[in-house]
């Protein structure tokens, strides 16, 4: 965790936008509740006031959506340093669940706080924007890989992107990790069966794209793995840090 509640927040906005130092104090003096959660525990449920948003502080947390069957889709994943829910700054009930997927530690910020900030300091309104703007293209992205590739494609895709994010986040190594969905929470993700979901993974890992120990995966072969996957994190716009870092160091 970071050394201050909401220290990972300031991280992560000036990655979108030049802040200056009053602009930094503004997020730091933002109210907040610290929450831990066990794994499957709720977060929001759908339904529920838009009363805050979460910054996640350590573990990994899902968006998702129960059908009318009963069955389950996991929307996106999130994880230490991302800001789930910006939008409930200016929505008025969630309109899906939030789940841990892991045990995890929160801090829960009002809405109106959130609103607040971005109305007087310009260039937080700016990082608040473009974090939800990326939001909405990892959105598309998962729906075009659940919708269109295949078991395989679908699968290989969603494990270059936990590569990618981790080692964006300094969790992990991309091409080794500790995947932190269970394959029933993996499917739900996939649109696929449980059991769909372990025999790709096995044979992922006979044709020496991967090679797992438990819940730990080794991305044995990067460029085939995302070759099969039609994985291009360009979706990620992690470009968007590099021109700030540049356009600060200038």
């Amino acid at each position: 965790m970071a050394g201050g509640p909401l220290d990972l927040l300031v991280a992560r906005l000036e990655g979108y936008s030049q802040l200056d130092f009053a602009d930094r104090a503004a997020i730091l003096k933002l109210p907040y509740t610290l929450r831990s959660v066990q794994a499957r525990g709720q977060v929001i449920h759908e339904g529920d006031k838009a009363e805050s948003s979460c910054l996640v502080r350590s573990g990994f947390l899902a968006r998702n959506k129960i059908v009318g069957n009963g069955t389950r889709q996991i929307v996106s994943i999130h994880m230490t340093g991302d800001m789930v829910n910006m939008h409930n700054s200016l929505l008025k009930r969630a309109d899906h669940n939030v789940e841990a997927i892991t045990d995890a530690d929160i801090a829960l910020i009002p809405a109106k706080s959130i609103l607040a900030v971005a109305i007087a300091r310009p260039a937080v309104a700016m990082a608040m924007w473009l974090d939800t703007l990326i939001d909405g293209s990892v959105f598309r992205e998962w729906i075009a890989n659940v919708g269109r590739r295949d078991a395989r494609a679908k699968t290989a895709h969603i494990l270059c992107e936990f590569g990618v994010r981790q080692e964006k986040a300094g969790l992990a190594p991309k091409d080794r990790y500790d995947l932190p969905l269970t394959q029933e929470q993996l499917a739900d993700a996939l649109g696929l069966t449980q059991i769909h979901v372990n025999r790709t993974l096995k044979a992922l890992e006979a044709s020496g794209l991967i090679s797992r120990d438990r819940r730990m995966v080794t991305i044995s072969d990067r460029n085939a793995l995302r070759a099969v996957g039609d994985f291009d994190p360009s979706y990620l716009h992690m470009e968007l840090m590099a021109e700030t870092a540049a356009a600060e160091a200038a």
